[in-house]
């Protein structure tokens, strides 16, 4: 049945006219969402700036009024109470938590520098450095990494769990003398060990298996390198003389301002590989790299490498290149930690210097979870020592 003249021009009449196609100005729609991105980050990082004042703050009352025998431990779970009944649906100030503030406060009040980074991060950051890092230097290091890399706290749980720490002061990156002669910079941002327990690779994988796996995971791959590193292309062509030739990954670091050229060898490191990569970074050099980029960088990612075959390799190199392995799986974080114990010992005068240093600065950390204080070493004294010691060993591998 057709509808009337007289209905159709009422529906006319009721619909709204489309709105005019017009080019939308795209620079100031961008910029726009830009602010309002930028603001709500803003508000964000001020919430979490005045909490971590407040549980500082907490941390701070509680610490004195025990430290003065005002209070006694069973006085805090009366402030817990008290809170709870005075401002009800208030979470996050429980037994367990107070003391985590208490514990926050006496671990950092001796560090102003430090104090300085804690509003940077979140409150779950702080509560998982706090309790798996033993030592001042450790808990500074990833404070400033997560800092830097924007860590989430899984991401940063799992660094701990991979003892990057220990990884990073026992075994720094081992790179050539014109990287480090050229780029001393680039040491801070490669390392000797990557840990790819992520790719879930059986034991006897081929090459073609860790190549395909580093792309599937391709985010998991670059956090694991460090920010501002940039994908550029997988089996990136390179011809030279009418030969075709293939780079397994090409990346590009924006704070080096050059490209970074990864070859994959799921054995361990043979000396012939470093020719290949140094043909790789020639072309790369000569036909690729832009007028306002510095010359590319080369890594030769392995299962496995032999340190004194890489240091013959390495000590004629002209190329800026590093020689690196991947770990399928994580390390003993417990035999690392004994092995950097080691080091301090071998880098200061005698153990019974290590002992002292160990006994005055062993504080008391208070675990939520338990009745009683653990013993968590706070050391405030190794620093110079530690310092001293990485650029030791920085040292011997020039």
């Amino acid at each position: 049945m057709k509808k009337s003249s007289k209905t159709l021009a009422k529906n006319a009449k009721a619909t709204p006219p489309s709105p005019k196609v017009i080019n939308f100005d795209e620079p100031t729609f961008a910029e726009i969402a830009k602010l309002i991105s930028a603001s709500r980050d803003r508000a964000l990082l001020s919430v979490n700036t005045v909490l971590i004042d407040l549980y500082w703050k907490i941390g701070q009352i509680i610490s004195r009024k025990i430290a003065a025998s005002e209070w006694g431990d069973g006085v805090v779970p009366q402030l817990a109470a008290y809170i709870a009944r005075s401002q009800p649906g208030l979470r996050g100030f429980t037994r367990p938590n107070l003391f985590r503030m208490r514990q926050f406060y006496e671990v950092y009040k001796e560090e102003p520098i430090v104090a300085a980074l804690l509003r940077q991060l979140p409150w779950t950051h702080h509560l998982i450095i706090v309790s798996q890092s033993k030592s001042a230097e450790e808990r500074e290091f990833y404070l400033r990494t997560a800092i830097r890399e924007s860590w989430s706290s899984r991401q940063l749980e799992r660094q701990i769990k991979a003892a990057l720490f220990e990884r990073v002061i026992l075994s720094p990156a081992t790179v050539s003398a014109p990287l480090r002669q050229s780029r001393p910079e680039a040491i801070n941002v490669f390392r000797d060990t990557y840990m790819l327990e992520f790719l879930g690779l059986p034991p006897g994988h081929s090459e073609a298996d860790l190549h395909v796996s580093l792309l599937l995971k391709l985010k998991d791959f670059l956090i694991e390198l460090g920010q501002d590193f940039c994908f550029v292309r997988s089996e990136y062509p390179v011809q030279v003389g009418g030969r075709d030739f293939a780079l397994d990954l090409l990346f590009f670091h924006r704070g080096l301002n050059c490209l970074v050229a990864f070859e994959l060898k799921v054995g361990r490191f043979e000396p012939e590989y470093l020719g290949k990569l140094e043909f790789y970074l020639e072309a790369l050099d000569r036909d690729v790299r832009k007028p306002h980029e510095r010359p590319a960088i080369g890594v030769l990612l392995c299962a496995s490498k032999d340190k004194e075959v890489v240091e013959y390799a390495l000590s004629r190199t002209l190329s800026p290149a590093l020689i690196a392995e991947y770990r399928t799986q994580l390390p003993d974080k417990n035999f690392l930690q004994s092995k950097l114990h080691e080091f301090y010992l071998q880098n200061t005068q005698n153990e019974s210097e290590v002992e002292e240093w160990l006994r005055e600065s062993v504080t008391p950390a208070y675990d939520a979870q338990i009745a009683g204080p653990s013993r968590n070493v706070s050391g405030a004294q190794v620093r110079s020592a530690l310092s001293k010691a990485h650029k030791k060993a920085v040292a011997k591998k020039k």
